[in-house]
């Protein structure tokens, strides 16, 4: 096997490791071992190069999810990270969807799920600047405006000042929107400057926002942060988020949706 085929299972391996550990938040070496179908002595190897990057820490006998900074994975792994979560996550967000509402879908896997449930809804607007959520509606369902702007492939969104001159034009009814991170303190980030700058504008822009998010991204923080938690009128979480963080949310009077 070539050394540059090798460095590639390698990362595909870093990746799928990183997931399981921000799904699970501590795992023993046997644990993973068994879900990425390698030996114990390659996850210890893993797991000392992982933590030499900052991935993650190393405890006694497995290692634990990173503290600080959340990064963000490819989004091909997002969708299959705490899956059964975000599609009843996406199936309480469309409850709160009214007939002929103009509707913005976020970037988020977990707002993609919602998207196939509008596949039906041909009465509604969607604005998206999600490239995955337009390939879902391009063959039909719901009217569809994309933003344009430049097309970041970590996330699969058009981003940046360029999607300023389509948002500036709209009045969304709802907006469903997409995190890396979100805390009473931090509010919600995420990786990107210019992914901020596009979330920033929807929300401004929306008479509700919504918020999906698995509750593996409650207390996490990233890079850039793009609104508040007061800017929210829903959070649509499972029932793993912590307590703390419903607590905050009560106190600046988010509804909160727990599936």
């Amino acid at each position: 096997m070539s050394e540059q085929v090798s460095r590639e299972l390698a990362e595909s391996r870093w990746r799928k490791l990183q997931g399981l550990l921000r799904q699970r938040g501590i795992l023993r070496v046997e644990e993973l071992a068994a879900a990425l179908g390698v030996s114990a002595a390659t996850v210890r190897r893993d797991l000392a190069a992982l933590e030499r990057g900052g991935g993650l820490r190393r405890i006694h006998g497995g290692a634990m999810a990173g503290e600080g900074r959340d990064e963000e994975p490819l989004f091909d792994d997002k969708t299959s990270m705490a899956a059964p979560q975000k599609q009843r996550i996406a199936e309480a967000a469309l409850k709160l969807i009214r007939p002929r509402d103009i509707v913005y879908l976020d970037g988020g896997s977990t707002v993609l799920a919602l998207a196939r449930l509008l596949l039906a809804q041909t009465q509604l607007t969607v604005v998206t600047n999600s490239l995955r959520v337009a390939q879902v509606l391009s063959g039909g369902g719901p009217r569809m405006i994309l933003t344009g702007g430049e097309c970041r492939t970590l996330s699969q969104t058009f981003v940046g000042p360029l999607t300023r001159a389509v948002l500036e034009q709209m009045h969304l009814d709802v907006a469903f929107m997409g995190t890396i991170g979100v805390s009473a303190g931090q509010g919600m980030t995420t990786t990107d400057p210019a992914e901020a700058f596009t979330k920033e504008q929807a929300l401004a822009r929306a008479t509700r926002a919504v918020l999906l998010a698995d509750s593996t991204k409650f207390g996490k923080t990233s890079f850039v942060r793009f609104g508040a938690i007061r800017d929210l009128s829903t959070v649509i979480s499972d029932r793993q988020m912590p307590a703390g963080e419903r607590k905050a949310l009560r106190k600046a009077g988010v509804e909160t949706i727990l599936v």
